[in-house]
């Protein structure tokens, strides 16, 4: 828990699936959703943390669905990866109508509408107090969002990787499936890839265990849950290094 109501973490990569910007509409950005969402960044911004971001793509179009359906899987990711893209580009716009400068690094050469990734820039952006979001993945296919977040939290010095999602963390079984389900509070990297929890992908899971960079898991629905996590108060599921007692 943080003290005095100082936040507990100097620098974050937040990460947000593409689904979570649709809201209740069935495809693409519903904008009530996205200013809500940029409205609580700007809290956690005016408290002096530093934010870096990465946002899926799912909203708009996934690598894997279009695999599955009989597109070459590069192909599919590639696609997957512009769209993260799109979504970068709206949360721009949402954040700077708030007043937030904010910049768009994607692993795709794409200069028009966003700088490349460059670390170092990514660094300096964020100690100048602007919010950065990583577009376009890892820039290679076969790499999720939810690893291209890990790697960027473990580049850039983040204190935490938050992973914001429609769930209020880690259940043993499906919550949806299972009301009965148990929740963990705490649970370590290696529980999360022995039991197959699906939590992130075991690629994204298993480069935060080996570099200690701490997870947590909340659910983005609930409003002010993303200052919560920040402020350290026990929400979610945290994932780190350590054995889980039963």
């Amino acid at each position: 828990m943080s003290q005095m109501g100082k936040p507990l973490y100097r620098r974050i990569l937040l990460k947000l699936s593409g689904e979570a910007l649709m809201g209740n509409e069935s495809y693409g950005i519903d904008s009530n959703v996205l200013r809500n969402i940029s409205e609580e960044i700007q809290e956690i911004h005016s408290l002096g943390v530093q934010i870096a971001l990465v946002i899926g793509g799912g909203n708009i179009f996934r690598g894997i669905s279009g695999a599955s359906r009989g597109m070459d899987r590069a192909t599919a990711d590639y696609m997957g990866m512009l769209a993260t893209v799109m979504n970068a580009l709206a949360l721009q716009q949402a954040l700077e109508k708030l007043e937030i400068t904010t910049r768009v690094q994607s692993a795709i050469d794409m200069k028009e509408v966003a700088e490349p990734y460059i670390r170092r820039r990514a660094i300096r952006h964020l100690e100048k107090g602007r919010i950065v979001i990583f577009a376009a993945g890892t820039g290679l296919p076969f790499f999720t969002t939810d690893t291209t977040a890990a790697l960027r939290a473990i580049e850039i010095g983040a204190g935490i990787l938050m992973k914001a999602t429609k769930v209020d963390g880690v259940y043993a079984t499906d919550p949806e499936k299972d009301p009965t389900a148990d929740k963990y509070d705490r649970i370590s990297f290696n529980e999360v890839l022995q039991k197959n929890l699906r939590v992130m992908d075991a690629t994204a899971i298993s480069l935060a265990r080996e570099q200690g960079m701490r997870i947590v898991i909340f659910n983005l629905r609930n409003k002010g849950n993303i200052k919560r996590a920040v402020m350290g108060e026990p929400i979610g599921t945290v994932v780190e290094g350590i054995v889980h007692v039963e």
